[in-house]
């Protein structure tokens, strides 16, 4: 009985504080070997206000060959709530990290993995570009073993979107965007049945997110895009029209907010840019590539 109870007591402490962590940050960033939170509200121009921080080289359930191809990390991807993340390394590695506890909780070799989706069932998609396998879409199960369930061409992979109302999966290729459907998914070869793809209106797919249900936000190596999955139409995103290089952009339709992330030197930045509110927040210590906004 106390031992249950001493059991009970820890999980509410760690739920606590993974709430209170998530009150204290609205923005999670990666770059390098670090994942950081971070409180726009109190962060100025030249100081981030960061309240949460993971190193890789710190993730002791980590072993010690993880350790090294999870760098440099791409992506750092909320899921259940904030609770959880999905980290990315175009070094070679796929993790999911608990929030509360710091604990590595999944973890799988995936060569230049770009970005990644938790799907139904706790499986995951990924996608990857340019290795010795190919370009690739791939599939995991994060419940199970880090052994690979399924695999698809796809060239230059760099963008993932689960649409849970549409019960699709959005993958952003170099130069095409594309659906698929879930089947046989609770059998032990799940499949990802490709629907249809779309041409980029433009070439370089950089960073793939959601807006609401019914449309994305598709960044390229020239241009920003806004996808209308109802049309099937791409149009340019007008608050980010005519800039370049955009590694990663958030965009809350219904306050407006728009958070990006713009490459400066070669592949990433020291900067987090921000419109309503207007807001530039620098991190010098790491190289950034994508950030996201926590839910």
């Amino acid at each position: 009985m106390k031992k249950n109870f001493k059991i009970a007591f820890v999980l509410l402490i760690a739920s606590l504080i993974a709430v209170t962590i998530r009150a204290q940050a609205d923005l999670v960033a990666c770059g390098g070997d670090q994942v950081v939170m971070i409180d726009s509200r109190k962060s100025t121009p030249g100081k981030a206000h960061i309240t949460w921080t993971w190193k890789v080289g710190d993730a002791v359930d980590l072993p010690g060959e993880y350790r090294k191809i999870m760098v440099p990390l791409d992506e750092c991807k909320p899921v259940k709530g904030g609770k959880q993340l999905l980290i990315t390394s175009s070094g070679g590695g796929v993790a999911l990290l608990d929030v509360a506890s710091k604990k590595v909780l999944f973890y799988a070799n995936a060569p230049m993995a770009h970005s990644t989706e938790m799907l139904p069932g706790g499986k995951i998609a990924v996608a990857l570009s340019t290795h010795a396998m190919g370009n690739s879409l791939e599939l995991y199960d994060s419940k199970k073993s880090a052994q690979r369930l399924f695999r698809d061409s796809l060239y230059s992979g760099h963008g993932v979107v689960w649409n849970g109302k549409l019960q699709r999966l959005f993958a952003l290729g170099f130069d095409e965007l594309r659906s698929y459907r879930l089947a046989d998914w609770n059998s032990v070869k799940p499949l990802l049945v490709l629907e249809r793809s779309w041409k980029l209106p433009d070439e370089g797919g950089h960073d793939l997110s959601t807006v609401n249900d019914n449309e994305m936000i598709v960044s390229t190596h020239r241009n920003v895009f806004k996808f209308d999955i109802k049309k099937q139409q791409f149009a340019v995103f007008e608050p980010l029209a005519g800039k370049h290089d955009i590694k990663s952009a958030n965009y809350n339709k219904a306050t407006q907010r728009l958070v990006y992330t713009q490459a400066e030197q070669s592949w990433w930045t020291f900067n987090i840019y921000s419109i309503n509110p207007s807001q530039v927040i620098s991190i010098p210590d790491i190289k950034l590539y994508k950030v996201r906004i926590l839910k």
